[in-house]
């Protein structure tokens, strides 16, 4: 069969190697990275199969959480690691981490397939539905003067504090996801969250 019309199909693997170990500890960051690079520049299945093997446990948790339905959640899990074998030439490692990439696909599956759901029908011409108006333009400039303020305290954040603040309260990946990602216990994902919220609440004190 063509290379071209292999890359277009699911990879397939089988359930014991799946569902093996990857080892015995988390691989790093950097190795998911460079697993995610080979995937995008090489199609490399072998790549592909153990970041299946790391993230397809972590992304069912992840999706649980936010669909409260397991069928659901799986289904939404599948979906994310079949956009990752089709998207992996996007990912640009120099942009950040692979996890922080793929929990970003799995965030916008969830949200496309809520908006897909079915709605109860409505009456356009309620007042209930009539949309209010915009925000004036001392809010607007309230919120843009916030917006640079937030924006330089976190350049005064070390780099992997900006990360993880980005993981947990951007993203929305839940603590445990985060410590497994990254191969440091969850107390010190809690911990290092508590010392980045600190001092992004004194970086932005003195720009005040």
């Amino acid at each position: 069969m063509p290379f071209a019309a292999q890359s277009l199909q699911r990879p397939r693997f089988s359930l014991e190697k799946v569902n093996r170990p990857m080892n015995d500890d988390a691989p790093s960051p950097i190795l998911l990275s460079r697993l995610l690079v080979a995937v995008g520049d090489e199609r490399d299945k072998d790549a592909f199969e153990q970041l299946y093997r790391h993230f397809i446990p972590r992304l069912r948790s992840y999706m649980k959480r936010l669909t409260k339905d397991t069928a659901l959640a799986e289904e939404l899990s599948q979906e994310t690691l079949v956009a990752v074998w089709r998207k992996a030439g996007q990912f640009d490692p120099a942009k950040g981490q692979a996890s922080t990439w793929i929990f970003r696909i799995a965030r916008n599956l969830h949200i496309d397939k809520y908006r897909r759901g079915s709605h109860p029908e409505f009456d356009e011409n309620d007042p209930a539905f009539v949309p209010d108006e915009g925000p004036s333009a001392d809010i607007l400039m309230i919120r843009e003067q916030e917006a640079r303020t937030l924006g330089k305290a976190l350049m005064s954040l070390r780099p992997d504090q900006v990360e993880i603040l980005k993981m947990s309260y951007f993203e929305e990946i839940p603590h445990s996801a985060i410590a497994q990602t990254l191969g440091i216990p969850l107390g010190t994902v809690k911990s290092r969250i508590r010392m980045a919220c600190g001092k992004l609440r004194q970086a932005l004190g003195d720009l005040r």
